[in-house]
């Protein structure tokens, strides 16, 4: 009798800038965590962007607002994602996507990795019909003009984003 080969763990990444993680970064996270045994959230350095909120703050960020998913560790990343993958022995990259404009992106982005490691996968995942209209970039922006992002983000990320708007209207 021929033997079974050892079980190996699927593990996917989830990579993004994540300024700041929203409710529905964590509902694809959660819908991930079905499919897959590990779940890497990836936080980008971002040096192309102007983030908000510091690699090591958005890195905590998103620790605190995925403790309870079991299954998912979150590292931070700079450089190509297909060699975090690859570091990392990951068979596949998780994409949320909200509408048409993302996926036209992000399929993009899909056919381009797999030129990079053909054998990573990706994989399209629709977040929560009342968490579709959710992106960062809105609630940062929401945020700094004094609305209420608690019904967008947690209430770890909702606090941060009131104390680094105070802090930049005193000038800190």
């Amino acid at each position: 009798m021929p033997a079974t080969p050892p079980p190996t763990s699927r593990i996917a990444v989830y990579s993004g800038t994540f300024d700041p993680f929203t409710l529905g970064h964590d509902d694809v996270v959660r819908r991930a965590g079905k499919l897959f045994d590990q779940i890497i959230i990836a936080v980008a350095a971002a040096h192309h962007k102007k983030t908000l909120f510091s690699l090591q703050d958005r890195v905590e960020q998103v620790q605190t607002a995925t403790r309870d998913i079991v299954g998912v560790r979150v590292l931070a990343f700079e450089g190509l994602i297909m060699d975090f993958c690859a570091a990392h022995n990951a068979c596949a990259v998780v994409r949320g996507v909200r509408n048409v404009t993302d996926f036209d992106y992000e399929a993009q982005m899909g056919a381009m990795n797999r030129k990079l490691q053909p054998q990573v996968e990706t994989v399209f995942l629709l977040p929560d019909a009342a968490l579709q209209c959710i992106s960062s970039t809105l609630v940062r922006e929401i945020s700094k003009l004094g609305g209420d992002v608690r019904q967008m983000v947690s209430p770890a990320v909702a606090a941060a984003l009131g104390a680094a708007h105070a802090a930049a209207s005193k000038g800190v």
